[in-house]
């Protein structure tokens, strides 16, 4: 079709959706549709995260249904003595029930071993006469008690499985499988081996049935089998041999799906019919944990339970004792005993409440992924941003409501996460295509950005694009100044451009160790550098991380001086001036250019906080209102400090640093600086014993001088900046 109107049309449609765009489109969406078949675990995961939530958001109501746990709990434990019982309690417990009109009993438990407390196992134990060993031998056995009450029927033993190389024997089956369609075998969870009953249970018993879960990867049981395989031979598990025995069935129909290779679709229990998952599972729909489900088994040996509770009931014997550790994660978050997911799956079975993951669900969220992804992806290549993001907004959220309402209402399991992230990657990068290189203010924003130095503020501003404006707030903020002493001369004693490099590298190091500290670059004055933090991002640790950022600066600048020095160039000192406070902070300047920095009182203090480091003879001081932020620093006082210009004193402290080893003199100038500022006369004795200790102490000889020249406290008046 070669005619103007198609032209005409093509032409538009190129217009609004170029190649590129397009292309971005159909291949996001094919990847989406691939991941989906794929199906990787964190998708898994996050589709079982959204079930479990629908779980907690509308638990299922508990019906009251002829299921009950006899539980051998703690107080059972603590009144009968500790696990295993001797077999003859259990033929008790077992023969209770059977006389109350139970429907079926089943043991959450492997009778693998004899009983250990049986009297013949005891003649081998213990050292007996032959008249005690005669009284013993006519005593019963145990385990032969046990399997007389198994003869009455009713009853159902569990057995494990594993993937051991040494398979067991799987027992005579008192039961048949039926398959309708395909063999259920090649979608059933598949073991190789298996632990049995006792023989003498396992043929006297009315059922057998494997006590096995198939927990997901982070452990939480959201389904259970019905059937398994073992060595290829299908067998049914508890929660199905009870139910079966309960209605005196003796076999099973399992129904394939009539497509082929798409598994299991249902089995048929006598006369109930369950839907399964493809591999003959059952998802647990869980309940608010329910009191009335549990029945104490030393009560049933104490006949304190009403009989009408047992009669025409399944009963299901666990445990829910912490020490016995048959403990499960279900979907609410819950730590429950392993035989409750049993007992919940038969109250659903029985009150025909089922959550259905159907065959036809992935082909559904398949559509979604494509129709979805087209309506969003061309809508985001023709659309401004704002519609695009209210459609696809719209989309994701119909998604999500659509799968809710399917729980909500038919109990259907729907992921509406892999089509939700499948659509919005087409939105967002068709959104992407359309608005690059096109958005004004993006471009604006990256104009604004070389005017900056510090990531953290281009960071917070990409983050926040409206505070690139005139003006400023207030903040408490933390500042540190530093100086690099006798740069100006040493430049002329050596060639500039070696000057200049020693320099590059001294900054660049200086200001790493800032932005490591998450400080932001406030200026650079030749040698000179401001640094100010809680800005623009508030820190409430601001104080904290300049006291850590000057010391590692120090640090660095000390061995970076010595390096230099032992290459015989006078490379000098840096000094620290280190002080918070409340300033202005915010972007001051013109049209043509912003400049963001601090103004106020404190950022004046810490430049000449680091200015009297010269006249103390210290390479950092650091302010009180510094320090009160800052955990177990390690300082000295130095006095109250009235700098150049200033009314009020300031208590300035020397922080020790990492190469300064000052403890064995820490606790004596402590004790001479407070005689100092208390004003005692005692001062100049401790000073001057100090000095004759430490002659090298730029402190104790700044205040020994002090108060030999009539000084009577630690307030010190700064003549000079």
């Amino acid at each position: 079709m070669n005619t103007p109107q198609f032209k005409k049309a093509f032409a538009k449609l190129k217009s609004h959706f170029n190649l590129v765009g397009v292309s971005v489109v159909l291949i996001t969406i094919v990847v989406g549709c691939l991941t989906y078949l794929v199906e990787p675990l964190p998708l898994k995961i996050l589709r079982n995260t959204v079930f479990d939530q629908y779980q907690r958001w509308q638990p299922r109501q508990y019906q009251p249904q002829p299921v009950h746990i006899i539980d051998i709990d703690d107080a059972s434990l603590a009144r009968l003595g500790q696990w295993p019982w001797p077999r003859t309690r259990i033929a008790e417990l077992t023969s209770r029930l059977q006389s109350a009109g139970a429907a079926s009993i089943g043991f959450d438990v492997i009778f693998a071993e004899h009983d250990r407390t049986s009297p013949k196992t005891m003649i081998d134990l213990w050292k007996l006469s032959p008249d005690g060993k005669k009284t013993l031998e006519n005593l019963p056995d145990h385990d032969a008690v046990m399997a007389e009450t198994l003869t009455q029927g009713k009853v159902i033993l569990g057995f494990s499985v594993g993937q051991e190389n040494s398979p067991g024997k799987l027992p005579e089956t008192p039961f048949k499988i039926i398959s309708v369609g395909e063999s259920p075998l090649p979608f059933l969870h598949g073991f190789s081996s298996s632990i049995m009953p006792l023989p003498e249970f396992e043929t006297k018993a009315s059922g057998i049935g494997a006590l096995t879960f198939i927990p997901d990867s982070d452990g939480v049981v959201r389904r259970v089998p019905l059937m398994i395989k073992v060595n290829e031979q299908p067998m049914p598990t508890f929660s199905a041999e009870s139910l079966r025995v309960a209605q005196h069935e003796s076999n099973y129909l399992t129904r394939t799906a009539r497509t082929a290779g798409t598994g299991i679709q249902e089995i048929r229990i006598g006369k109930i019919t369950i839907p399964t998952t493809p591999t003959g599972e059952v998802w647990v729909y869980y309940t608010t944990p329910v009191a009335e489900r549990y029945i104490p088994a030393w009560k049933v040996l104490a006949g304190e339970v009403d009989q009408k509770l047992l009669k025409d009931s399944i009963l299901l014997i666990g445990t829910s004792a912490q020490g016995l550790m048959d403990l499960r994660l279900n979907t609410r978050g819950i730590i429950m005993p392993g035989v409750e997911a049993h007992a919940q799956v038969l109250e659903q079975i029985l009150g025909n409440t089922y959550l259905q993951r159907p065959a036809w669900a992935g082909s559904i969220e398949v559509l979604v992924i494509i129709l979805g992804g087209l309506l969003v992806g061309l809508l985001s290549l023709a659309s401004s941003a704002l519609v695009s993001f209210i459609c696809s907004t719209l989309l994701l959220g119909g998604i999500g409501w659509g799968a809710w309402m399917a729980f909500s209402n038919y109990g259907l399991l729907l992921d509406p996460v892999t089509p939700s992230l499948g659509v919005l990657a087409v939105s967002i990068l068709a959104s992407a295509v359309h608005h690059f290189m096109s958005e004004r203010k993006q471009r604006w924003v990256k104009e604004a950005f070389s005017r900056y130095v510090s990531p953290n503020l281009v960071s917070h501003l990409v983050d926040n694009p409206n505070q690139l404006e005139l003006g400023g707030q207030r903040r408490e903020c933390s500042f540190i100044f530093t100086d690099l002493a006798g740069f100006t001369s040493l430049m002329e004693k050596i060639d500039p451009a070696e000057a200049v490099s020693l320099l590059n590298v001294y900054l660049d190091k200086m200001i790493a160790i800032a932005f490591r500290h998450q400080g932001t670059l406030d200026r650079i004055v030749g040698d000179a550098i401001a640094i100010v933090f809680s800005a623009p991002v508030v820190q409430a640790d601001h104080r904290q991380r300049a006291l850590d950022c000057a010391l590692e600066m120090d640090e660095f600048a000390t061995r970076y001086s010595a390096e230099i020095r032992a290459r015989g160039i006078a490379f000098g000192i840096t000094r620290f001036g280190i002080h918070s406070g409340e300033v202005i902070v915010g972007n001051f300047g013109g049209s043509t250019i912003f400049d963001y920095r601090a103004l106020g009182d404190p950022v004046n203090t810490a430049s000449r906080l680091e200015s009297v480091n010269k006249h103390l003879g210290t390479r950092v001081c650091v302010s009180e209102m510094t320090l009160a932020g800052c955990e177990d620093a390690n300082v000295r006082p130095v006095g109250q400090l009235v700098l150049k210009g200033k009314s009020q004193p300031l208590m300035v402290y020397q922080p020790i640093t990492a190469h300064e080893d000052m403890r064995a003199e820490d606790r004596a100038y402590a004790s001479a600086f407070g005689l100092l500022r208390e004003g005692k006369p005692e001062a100049l004795a401790a000073f001057e014993a100090l000095a004759a200790k430490y002659p090298q102490d730029p402190l104790v000889a700044l205040h020994l001088g002090r108060l030999r020249t009539g000084a009577t406290n630690d307030l010190i008046v700064m003549a000079e900046k």
